[in-house]
């Protein structure tokens, strides 16, 4: 049986820090998988894990869980049965919702496979402080569900938002277990916690997409010869809007940062190729990370997230402009 836990969180709470923490600080003798979700099309998550030596399947694209959990089920199967991992970590998208999936996982058809242990929960507790979040259903759900509560980014905790966070501990905490972190960096032993929260959460009543998961098992890639595309996602009250440039693609660097940074959305995340070398983009809300990358994935790839209606095609025109090397 393959040990497994679910890694939720809402949008930029840290998971993909997270995870790749974990992954860092294995028992090298164990095989480890990560089914990752991300609710854009392009795939960035599957590029920062790609180096990480775990095996990786992705499904982009919306929730993992929509269509009668078909897309989940597949990416499932395939890294049991194929790979036989130790143990396997399952990253939803922020959005998503985990009735569906925890229902998936506990299901009979999986109980020789799957030996499911504690579910983590990332959260940002300045999260707490915005009335949009806290009133998103999935957001609550995630926390709901979790046996264990992951206060991250103790880095720019505030005293209100620790004021927000113990008063929702007091009211929501019940039995469970919390531990605070910087950067993503929690226990490994924490995985082997067993499951205990026993929740019943209703289903999403907004759990739809306006793209079907089921369209694709792996993150878009460019056809030959094509240097660039765009693709779009909506659903969840939220827009996605991504792009991919081919390998020999080079932005200028403080241009792409600063676009990044100033874009008028909720959230950036990418893994840029730059006249500096390869930078990896992670922004939510207002606070902005950048950090070099070694290992190059095979093109860039940035996405951006909006909770409001965006004009894709201006910040398309400014992305472009940026290219130091281009080909169309």
């Amino acid at each position: 049986m393959t040990k497994t836990n679910l890694i939720t969180g809402f949008l930029g709470s840290g998971k993909t820090t997270s995870i790749l923490h974990l992954l860092a600080n294995k028992d090298p003798a164990e095989k480890w998988a990560v089914l990752v979700n991300e609710f854009g099309e392009v795939g960035i998550d599957g590029a920062l894990l790609a180096d990480s030596g775990a095996l990786i399947k992705e499904i982009p694209g919306g929730c993992m869980c929509c269509v009668n959990g078909l897309p989940m089920q597949v990416g499932l199967n395939t890294l049991l049965r194929q790979g036989k991992p130790d143990r396997l970590l399952i990253e939803p998208t922020g959005l998503g919702h985990p009735k569906q999936i925890l229902d998936l996982l506990t299901a009979p058809v999986y109980e020789p496979w799957i030996d499911l242990r504690a579910t983590l929960c990332l959260l940002d507790p300045r999260q707490l402080l915005d009335e949009r979040t806290v009133n998103n259903e999935n957001f609550r759900d995630q926390l709901a569900c979790a046996d264990i509560i992951v206060a991250n980014k103790e880095d720019r905790a505030t005293a209100d938002s620790h004021a927000a966070f113990d008063t929702w501990w007091q009211h929501f905490g019940g039995e469970r277990q919390r531990v605070y972190s910087t950067q993503g960096k929690i226990d490994n032993a924490l995985l082997d916690l067993p499951r205990l929260n026993q929740t019943e959460l209703p289903a999403s009543a907004a759990h739809s997409h306006s793209q079907s998961a089921t369209k694709g098992l792996a993150a878009l890639s460019l056809p030959e010869h094509q240097r660039w595309r765009r693709n779009l996602n909506s659903g969840q009250g939220h827009q996605a809007c991504g792009w991919i440039f081919d390998a020999d693609t080079v932005f200028d660097t403080i241009g792409i940062l600063e676009w990044a940074r100033l874009a008028p959305v909720d959230r950036v995340k990418g893994i840029m190729r730059t006249q500096d070398g390869l930078v990896r983009i992670n922004r939510q809300g207002e606070d902005f990370f950048i950090e070099t990358q070694n290992v190059a994935p095979p093109d860039s790839r940035i996405e951006l997230i909006s909770a409001v209606n965006t004009d894709w095609n201006a910040l398309q025109s400014s992305l472009l402009k940026l290219r130091l090397s281009s080909g169309g």
